[in-house]
């Protein structure tokens, strides 16, 4: 083990009101990283960062943006520079998914889901990734999802989106090897967080034992602790197990299989 030392830094988390974002601010606090939370619920924000801060000793500060819009990256750096804040790590968490079949989706939601999980995720990377490289060892997470393994029927644009960031973070990693930055895709499975309330329904889950916020974010951690981390790492041991027999049955029967699990209960 290579254990990061966050102390004396700044992280950077997106969708930061909740969830994983939420989680995420609450251990890298307690190992000692100032902070920045960006996400659209202002409250939330200011709630949880005086916790942190009370807490652990931290500095928070809070932006509150929407990053599903063009250019989303340099108004985040623009934003951090004009408060003269120095960031050595990023996560970029936030993001959404939607559920049902494709040719029934809202399109205007859709363009606001590729836009937020996909573009969001590139433009904020590129904005910071300069920074990140010459603090000769930063972090960059980017969350992707067990989605990114196998096509999803009733998420299909999700399924999708999360494929892109799990090749895109990758590639990262291998282009950034020898530069001390730490790239790191995290694939949960179903979490307890409000992701499903968002989409609408639980069916999503496949029935899947969901894992909680602490369990995701502890492996991050601990895979970016490692003294070579991985390019990805999935949370959960019968999530590995099930991306792993993907990879020995036809892609027509994982689509049809993942079909049936994801189908909505009665259907």
């Amino acid at each position: 083990m290579n254990a990061v030392d966050y102390r004396g830094r700044t992280t950077l988390i997106t969708g930061a009101s909740s969830g994983l974002g939420a989680e995420f601010a609450r251990q890298i606090a307690a190992r000692g990283s100032d902070l920045v939370l960006v996400a659209r619920r202002e409250d939330r924000l200011k709630e949880l960062a005086g916790q942190l801060s009370a807490a652990h000793g931290v500095a928070v500060e809070t932006i509150t943006m929407d990053l599903a819009v063009d250019g989303s990256g340099e108004l985040l750096a623009a934003e951090v520079d004009r408060r003269g804040i120095k960031v050595t790590g990023v996560v970029n968490n936030a993001g959404f998914g939607t559920y049902g079949r494709f040719h029934e989706e809202d399109p205007q939601r859709l363009r606001q889901e590729v836009g937020l999980d996909v573009m969001a995720v590139v433009d904020i990377s590129r904005a910071f990734i300069g920074r990140l490289r010459a603090q000769g060892e930063g972090v960059l997470v980017n969350v992707a999802s067990m989605a990114a393994y196998q096509p999803v029927p009733n998420m299909a644009v999700y399924a999708a989106t999360k494929a892109f960031v799990l090749s895109f973070t990758e590639a990262l990693w291998q282009e950034n090897r020898g530069t001390g930055l730490r790239v790191l895709a995290l694939s949960p499975g179903a979490t307890k967080t409000e992701f499903f309330d968002v989409v609408g329904t639980h069916d999503a889950t496949g029935g899947t034992r969901m894992q909680t916020s602490e369990e995701v974010v502890r492996t991050a951690l601990k895979a970016l602790d490692r003294k070579n981390p991985p390019p990805s790492v999935i949370s959960g041991g019968m999530n590995r197990v099930m991306a792993f027999a993907g990879r020995f049955a036809s892609r027509r029967t994982v689509v049809r299989m993942v079909d049936r699990m994801s189908a909505p209960r009665g259907a």
